[in-house]
């Protein structure tokens, strides 16, 4: 079973909330068990557990119980590796925070994440899964400050949610969330969650760029599959995501690349409720989506991207995926 971790490099954060608080990140992180050379290792990953041990003692040393708004300070995109950058390749913050949900391991094994749309807006939601209730309030200060922090950089102009919703009861000074999160806000509520209008979360984006968000989204699918090895359905579309545009993978390419026989392959599928050919129509139709968000790629161009021999099989099968055509899907997007 594979220990669950954390991107090394995200404990940059961590690094630079305590020095903000006028704690020693070093001693603290040495006292902990961590090792802080680790951080600068790219791709290298540390312990989940030991999020809860530093976390925990900084409790206990900062007397601000809101101190976890401030990481909102503390991050870079570097900080967040190839998901960091490719947050900020994003077209929408709908987009970006999707991304985030899709790839959330890559950061954190433990850390959970969904994106829900509503009648006013898009809902995510965070969920950091400690079973501690004082521990899992700092977490959830955390992870919605620099969730928001990102979205509001990304912005031409000045970006908060419509509402917030927070797990922890209502501090004797909510000054401070107030401050930060600027909307309406509810304590005590039954998860942690902010919502985006939709005309915000749909803005197009001054920093979005097509080609690199899908080079790091197949840099981000592998690493998603190392972190997933458990996780089949990860490993083929990982395995259909190098493999489609020179045509259409096969089968017997997929179970020689996953060192198993045809025959396991479709019994492990059948019973997570899946198929080759399912999850090949999923692969195929997330990545439709995403390359007909980009006005530079015609129909027929993302037609041979996708594996297709020409642009009526491409069209009848996007129908069958979407009930409308690639051309009126995009003329959807742009109205």
């Amino acid at each position: 079973m594979t220990t669950q971790s954390s991107l090394a490099s995200i404990w940059l954060i961590v690094v630079r909330l305590l020095e903000a608080h006028a704690v020693d990140p070093y001693r603290l992180l040495h006292e902990s068990g961590v090792d802080p050379a680790v951080f600068r290792q790219p791709g290298a990953r540390v312990p989940s557990r030991l999020v809860d041990v530093v976390f925990g003692r900084a409790i206990g040393l900062i007397a601000d119980p809101a101190f976890g708004l401030a990481a909102a300070r503390c991050w870079h995109p570097s900080s967040l590796g190839v998901l960091g950058y490719a947050w900020l390749s994003s077209n929408t913050l709908h987009q970006g925070l999707q991304r985030i949900e899709r790839h959330a391991r890559v950061l954190g094994d433990r850390w959970h994440c969904r994106c829900l749309n509503e009648a006013d807006g898009l809902r995510f939601v965070c969920d950091h899964r400690r079973s501690d209730p004082v521990l899992g309030y700092v977490m959830a200060d955390y992870l919605l400050s620099v969730t928001l922090d990102m979205c509001r950089r990304n912005f031409e102009r000045t970006l908060n949610p419509a509402r917030v919703f927070l797990r922890r009861p209502l501090p004797a000074e909510p000054g401070p969330y107030h401050d930060f999160f600027a909307c309406d806000l509810h304590f005590g509520a039954a998860e942690d969650a902010l919502v985006l209008t939709t005309q915000d979360a749909e803005t197009l984006l001054p920093t979005a760029n097509q080609e690199l968000a899908a080079t790091f989204d197949a840099i981000l699918a592998e690493q998603l599959a190392m972190r997933s090895t458990e996780d089949l359905v990860s490993r083929c579309q990982t395995f259909l995501l190098r493999q489609l545009t020179s045509g259409e993978p096969s089968v017997d390419d997929l179970v020689k690349a996953l060192g198993m026989s045809r025959r396991t392959l479709q019994r492990k599928l059948q019973e997570l409720g899946s198929s080759y050919q399912q999850v090949l129509e999923d692969t195929r139709y997330a990545l439709a989506k995403r390359y007909l968000n980009d006005p530079a790629k015609s129909v027929t161009e993302v037609t041979f991207l996708l594996g297709f021999s020409e642009p009526g099989a491409f069209t009848r099968a996007f129908k069958r995926w979407s009930g409308r055509a690639p051309r009126d899907y995009r003329t959807a997007l742009a109205s």
